[in-house]
């Protein structure tokens, strides 16, 4: 299972290994056809390319069947598209049957006919309404994404945007949007512009943020927060932190590429240095870095880490088994499983995107090629446990490294806010265009847990959901810079480290009333695990 910043296979580690599974030499991520048939409680015959009430198709002899074929060359793989002319219908008839094949809840899917709905609205009715043990949705993270920008986003790591992250503390008015950090050499570091962590946003050309709460307005407010591509110029009214008044900026979007491993250091103890690093998201450059910091920090001899993965949405699964590996070391990890993938009912023993035996996810031991040689060896910290700076943020990937370590006897600590709950992974699927994001599996650790729909919550958490978790409920500090010993979340794992208490715990949900329009981040690909074919 892969995600990308927000994945668990989404969103995103791919093929058996997007979010679990193991991995091929091919790297192919978001194009190709599933290939797969239908089986497992539908009705055989065919539908001639029509819907009959049913009977699905096999999908792949729906795949690629557009109503706007693409031309030229495919730059995932180097051969031409295989788009040929075909209809909406054909497309939401594909969708139809390669849900129903690979959906991981696809007896919880209405059969539907697609003939009066655009591709876009049809998907979006293709899961489940079903909801986890506190009543939330069970299916929170099914979206969609043009497959060239998906692409580009998760080999490269390269997005639209102004490379400050908008961490929304309340969508709803009285609303809070604060810059949580910001990536080098982006159009928000430059020395005119000078955005910095814990900067509030009042207004986005001349909207005000905080209280406007018509859908006009919201608009404008997400269009300029969240451009969809580069060359999008925006106004934004700020208040610096420590600042007392306001000043205006002007940011044009651009094609930023993220740095997922920042300030990497230690701090000093009693016990001997810690370890401290910002890791924001799993995806292929990613790798490299981490071996790098891992590199750094054993040099360093830490005695603990803290690894900072609060804004972490997912990614490749495969990553998060190398991260989880070089903290842990191959004491405890040695011959034992990372993830277990399992599918839908349909497929016991066979992972059905690559027909291959469904294998565990081991511990990796060296680098699987994503950024770093293939085969090299990972460095190791060998610790007997790790500190985790967690958020509502922390998704997919980013608990999974978690849950396999709780499996092997790591002791994790958990610090922070609830994490979004999401043990589910899929392999990202293009169609004509657009890549599709359904979850097609889920992982579980070498005790066979994966029971986290709603989340890792703290020990001391007032919060009624979660998997309980030793450690702090601590909200985000945005009045000090992360790594800063002072950082609210990070003293509390120091803390903890030193004498296994925790500070009063603080109310880590500030989303506030829900009345009026909210805002909302539209990058669900921060919520993933992603596999490799």
């Amino acid at each position: 299972m892969g995600t990308m910043r927000g994945w668990f296979f989404i969103t995103v580690a791919l093929a058996a290994a997007a979010c679990g599974g193991g991995s091929s030499s091919s790297f192919n991520p978001g194009s190709g056809a599933s290939g797969s048939s239908s089986s497992g409680g539908t009705s055989s015959g065919s539908s001639g390319g029509s819907y009959v009430a049913g009977v699905y198709d096999a999908s792949s002899t729906l795949a690629s069947r557009c109503a706007t074929p693409r031309t030229g060359t495919d730059p995932s793989t180097g051969k031409p598209y295989a788009d040929v002319a075909g209809s909406v219908l054909l497309e939401g008839l594909y969708l139809r049957s390669w849900t129903n094949e690979l959906y991981f809840w696809y007896k919880e899917v209405p059969d539907i006919n697609p003939s009066s709905y655009t591709t876009a609205n049809y998907f979006a009715i293709l899961k489940t309404s079903g909801t986890t043990a506190s009543g939330t949705a069970k299916d929170k993270f099914h979206f969609t994404y043009p497959t060239a920008q998906w692409v580009a986003l998760s080999q490269s790591n390269v997005a639209p945007g102004y490379g400050a992250d908008f961490e929304i503390l309340s969508a709803y008015p009285p609303r809070a949007v604060v810059v949580g950090f910001t990536e080098p050499n982006s159009p928000a570091t430059d020395p005119a512009i000078n955005l910095a962590r814990g900067a509030i946003v009042l207004a986005v050309d001349g909207v005000d943020l905080i209280y406007s709460s018509d859908a006009t307005s919201v608009n404008v407010l997400n269009n300029g927060l969240w451009p969809s591509a580069a060359g999008a110029t925006h106004t934004f009214t700020i208040l610096d932190l420590g600042a007392t008044a306001s000043r205006t900026i002007t940011m044009t979007s651009a094609n930023v590429t993220s740095v997922p491993v920042q300030n990497v250091g230690t701090t000093s103890t009693d016990a001997g240095p810690v370890g401290y690093m910002l890791f924001n998201d799993h995806m292929a450059t990613s790798e490299q870095m981490l071996i790098d910091a891992f590199r750094q920090l054993a040099s360093a001899r830490v005695t603990d880490l803290v690894l900072d993965v609060r804004y972490n949405g997912g990614g490749y699964l495969d990553i998060a088994s190398e991260v989880a590996y070089m903290i842990a070391g191959s004491g405890p990890t040695k011959g034992r499983t990372f993830e277990k993938t399992v599918f839908n009912d349909k497929y016991p023993t066979r992972d059905p995107v690559t027909g291959l035996a469904l294998t565990p996810v081991p511990f990796y031991t060296t680098a699987q090629g994503y950024s770093a040689p293939v085969g090299q060896a990972l460095p190791t910290l060998n610790l007997t446990r790790v500190a985790v700076l967690t958020s509502a943020s922390t998704c997919s990937a980013s608990e999974s490294i978690i849950n396999s370590l709780r499996g092997v006897g790591v002791q994790v600590v958990q610090v922070g806010a609830t994490t979004c709950g999401k043990p589910y992974g899929f392999y990202p699927q293009d169609n004509c265009g657009t890549t599709y994001f359904s979850i097609e599996l889920q992982g579980v650790n070498d005790q066979n847990f994966g029971d986290y729909a709603d989340g890792f919550t703290a020990e001391n958490s007032t919060a009624g959901k979660g998997v309980k978790v030793p450690g702090c409920a601590v909200a985000d500090d945005l009045q000090h810079q992360l790594g800063d010993p002072a950082e609210h979340q990070l003293a509390a794992a120091l803390g903890y480290f030193a004498n296994q208490t925790c500070p009063a715990p603080t109310a880590t949900d500030s989303r506030g009333p829900q009345a009026g329009e909210p805002i909302s981040r539209p990058f669900p690909w921060r919520e993933i695990r992603l596999l490799r074919r």
